[in-house]
């Protein structure tokens, strides 16, 4: 495959940034995953594949007061497989599913015994952070004073405190990273992540996101500002590009993958998944919320991950939409990707994965990624499960509500957030 990096003198010439520089070949060799399908990356991505809607009526709180009564909740998550008692009760939720999915992509690496330890790095963010923490000790405050409070509130709770422990509990003495852009917040982590090796400031990182942000203030604050989808049935609610959706479903969980400098990990013999081979990062400048009317910042975000990955028109894509289920976005993305692809666009593969997994916000990206990486390894693309009614202003592939099995030459995964955050990975086999 061609690509737009091309070797110069023993350099790189980027055909973005029209300047030589040094860079790395950067590559994936651990996942791991704790999500509403599953908290193994072979589970997670058997229940993908299966089309199987992990959406379910709210277990956490009583919702009778509430209009929104679905959520994607993690289920059969256990901290004490990867956790003491201690420590555990030290972490918010946020932070257990970070350090349960990095403690799995770190293993699955077999990374830990074969780096440095100031040459390994942590990129794990969160959109929220601690907000169950922020909850609980908020009414201990209200209810009976404030000695009542934590003196573990303020470190529990705090968003960059998961990039923190998993730094801690694996010695990792290189670049350390909480990147927080709302929804894009691990796609940007882990391209950021890829960024630095690539440019020779870490040999590994373990990168990624995670949120438990499924509590009565979260969920409430999302419905007032009506983003959630209040038809609170749950395989019917999530429905991305569907004429009928009318908001997302709130989800949670963790997504993390190990990069790896190439040369690094081809001399320890590291089992390689696939090869980071592009990354746009951009913003909208435009609204708070709202996406850009004309989906310029979505678009260019793509056009960067896709140049840098070295599509000529002739690859066949598998593009992970961001694909929230709500009016706005489902549109806009698909105007994107118009503009990105040109008259190949009706030719990607697309399908959002968020019909199955709800939206996990500053985790959505992660887990996606983890989805991307595993269908161009395994050539099977997701459903996008729950459709049932076109949307003429959504008019592409989007693998409806069954999998595919087809060759892929790129994986991509999109994600945009609030603040108009737009991040983009491209992902290839590694040659």
């Amino acid at each position: 495959m061609k690509r737009a990096i091309k070797t110069d003198d023993g350099k790189l010439v980027y055909g973005l940034a029209e300047e030589v520089e040094y860079a790395k070949r950067v590559v994936v060799t651990g996942l791991g995953i704790i999500s509403p399908l599953g908290n193994d990356a072979d589970a997670f991505f058997k229940n993908l594949v299966n089309g199987k809607c992990g959406i379910d009526y709210i277990t956490k709180f009583d919702t009778a007061e509430h209009k929104v009564k679905i959520a994607a909740e993690v289920k059969d998550f256990d901290i004490l497989q990867y956790a003491g008692k201690a420590e555990a009760r030290r972490m918010d939720l946020y932070t257990q599913y970070a350090v349960a999915a990095a403690e799995q992509a770190v293993k699955s690496s077999g990374i830990t015994e074969n780096v440095k330890r100031e040459r390994f790095g942590a990129y794990v963010g969160s959109g929220i952070g601690g907000m169950n923490t922020f909850v609980a000790e908020t009414e201990k405050l209200l209810n009976d004073g404030p000695r009542k409070v934590s003196p573990f509130f303020v470190p529990m709770m705090i968003s960059n405190i998961a990039a923190g422990m998993i730094s801690i509990r694996f010695n990792a003495e290189g670049p350390c990273l909480p990147v927080v852009t709302a929804c894009s917040t691990s796609t940007n982590a882990v391209g950021e992540a890829y960024r630095a090796i690539k440019h020779g400031y870490a040999d590994a990182i373990i990168a990624g996101g995670a949120e438990a942000a499924i509590n009565p203030l979260t969920v409430a604050g999302f419905a007032n500002m009506m983003a959630l989808s209040t038809r609170n049935i749950p395989d019917d609610s999530s429905i991305p590009f569907d004429a009928r959706r009318d908001g997302f479903v709130l989800g949670e969980g963790a997504g993390i993958l190990v990069l790896e400098e190439y040369e690094h990990a081809r001399r320890r013999g590291a089992k390689i998944l696939a090869e980071v081979s592009g990354y746009g990062n951009t913003c909208d400048a435009f609204h708070i919320t709202a996406p850009h009317s004309e989906a310029k910042g979505a678009a260019n975000a793509i056009k960067q991950a896709l140049s840098e990955a070295g599509y000529d028109g002739s690859q066949n894509v598998y593009y992970n939409a961001h694909g929230t289920s709500t009016p706005l976005n489902d549109k806009l993305e698909t105007l994107a990707v118009k503009a990105a692809f040109g008259d190949r666009a009706k030719k990607v593969r697309l399908s959002s994965t968020k019909s199955m997994t709800g939206h996990m916000l500053g985790a959505a990206g992660g887990a996606e990624a983890v989805a991307a990486v595993m269908a161009l390894k395994n050539g099977v693309i997701p459903p996008t499960v729950g459709y049932k009614e076109p949307d003429p202003e959504c008019d592409l592939d989007y693998t409806v509500n069954k999998s595919v099995n087809t060759e892929i030459d790129i994986a991509m995964s999109a994600s945009f957030g609030f603040g108009g955050h737009n991040g983009v990975l491209a992902f290839t086999k590694c040659e």
